[in-house]
């Protein structure tokens, strides 16, 4: 009978450490599943800053929900598919956004412009672009040449270019955007 007592509570002993090990390694997982989107952009312009043959004075990341979009200006075609390659292979980035515009540094010049001028143009580029016309976008200000973007829109993709047609302004030189997308809700199945 000794024997067989020994032997329930290494039964008993293994799920233990069995159970406790799959609860540690389940939450683990989890927390992999969820980082949080501060750190994911903090860990992409890091990878950014430290990649080689990536300028990155004019990048910019923001990431929500695991989605990473890049802004801003590189020197070459190279360049924009070397730094999207990078945010990739970031832990946490579920897909990468490359709105970087490839602008040779020696045509790179800062543009002085009147902020009223700047919105004006950004204004115009939206009434005559398709997607972003009647999407809700608008532009809620710029001050020295900084765009801020803000409404709600249904339309990810009006967003997205609402983005990169704000950065094709002469004189912008930074968006930033508090746009909302009120993406249609989902019916759940049942199974």
């Amino acid at each position: 009978m000794s024997t067989t007592r020994r032997g329930i509570r290494e039964v008993r002993r293994v799920t233990v450490v069995a159970v406790a090990l799959a609860v540690l390694l389940g939450g683990t997982l989890a927390m992999a599943a969820d980082t949080p989107d501060s750190w994911i952009t903090m860990k992409t312009k890091i990878a950014l800053m430290t990649a080689e043959d990536l300028g990155t004075k004019d990048l910019n990341v923001d990431t929500v929900k695991g989605v990473v979009t890049l802004h801003g200006m590189v020197a070459t075609e190279a360049e924009k598919t070397r730094a999207g390659d990078v945010a990739m292979k970031v832990g946490g980035v579920k897909t990468v956004t490359n709105l970087l515009q490839v602008v040779p540094s020696a045509k790179r010049e800062i543009v002085e412009r009147a902020d009223g001028e700047i919105k004006e143009n950004i204004e115009a580029a939206f009434k005559a672009n398709h997607r972003i016309s009647g999407s809700g976008i608008k532009v809620a200000s710029v001050n020295r040449g900084v765009v801020l973007l803000s409404g709600t829109t249904k339309s990810l993709e009006a967003h997205a270019e609402s983005v990169q047609v704000a950065y094709a302004v002469k004189g912008v030189r930074r968006v930033s955007t508090e746009v909302e997308v009120d993406a249609p809700t989902r019916r759940s199945s049942s199974n």
